[in-house]
């Protein structure tokens, strides 16, 4: 079972090399972020049309999370990261589909800092902690994936003196993350490519997808139950480098049945 992840940076103006890539790839389960669309304005019939079923946590013109699951619809679909009443950006969505619990997350990008935008961040990461350990409690077969806006470490950006003072690699920010790890969860990109070098966001500016200056923010966790089950994880780069592209490249991971 293949299920991939994809920050598509608005998925209307990502639409034709969003279904070229689902029908040369063919996921199982294809989770999306930064949709940029409120659930009404979706567009369902496309992907419907190709076979996969849609559930969607939209918000307009910013943010929202969506997933995709090919010929059997999720079940038991939750929006929302719970903790806060009062936190209205659409960033989360968790289901179960073929036997797998999904959570799909667009975890907020924290700049600038120091800062509220820091400050919901961490908070935010904190409440994601919790609901991750209720699942990892629970013993259910969990992956978790989607754009993590924090790189883990050194080896998973191209220079960091360029991206020192970025939320997305404060020593708060890595902190967080792994906690996460260190809660029993498998980091599947990272388990195959130790050494590190491996991105999946390329900047619009600076020519950076030209020279590779990337850094790797596009993250697949897995429980133990699934970890036991992994067979590949990897990303889809060259998805990256096609006409009218997302900053992102889709990024995925193989499980045996």
């Amino acid at each position: 079972m293949r299920i991939a992840s994809f920050n598509i940076n608005g998925v209307k103006a990502r639409l034709p090399r969003l279904l070229e890539w689902l029908e040369e790839r063919r996921p199982a389960i294809a989770c999306l972020q930064e949709i940029k669309s409120q659930d009404e304005t979706f567009p369902t019939k496309e992907f419907e049309a190709i076979g996969y079923h849609v559930e969607t946590h939209g918000q307009k013109g910013f943010n929202g999370v969506a997933l995709l699951t090919d010929g059997e619809a999720a079940e038991n679909v939750v929006r929302g990261l719970p903790g806060d009443p009062d936190d209205v950006q659409s960033r989360f969505i968790e289901a179960d589909v073929k036997g797998i619990h999904i959570v799909n997350l667009y975890l907020p990008n924290g700049n600038p800092l120091p800062g509220p935008k820091f400050d919901y961040k961490l908070a935010w990461m904190e409440r994601l902690s919790i609901r991750l350990t209720e699942l990892r409690a629970s013993e259910k077969p969990t992956v978790v994936v989607g754009d993590f806006n924090v790189i883990p470490e050194d080896k998973d950006v191209w220079s960091v003196a360029a991206m020192k003072d970025d939320a997305l690699m404060q020593p708060q920010s890595r902190d967080a993350y792994r906690t996460l790890l260190n809660d029993g969860w498998t980091d599947a990109i990272d388990t195959l490519n130790p050494r590190g070098g491996v991105w999946t966001f390329w900047d619009y500016q600076a020519g950076a997808w030209q020279r590779d200056h990337g850094f790797r923010i596009d993250h697949l966790l897995l429980s133990p139950e699934c970890a036991d089950r992994l067979e590949g994880a990897g990303v889809d780069k060259e998805y990256r480098g096609r006409e009218k592209a997302s900053d992102h490249a889709p990024v995925w991971v193989e499980l045996r049945d």
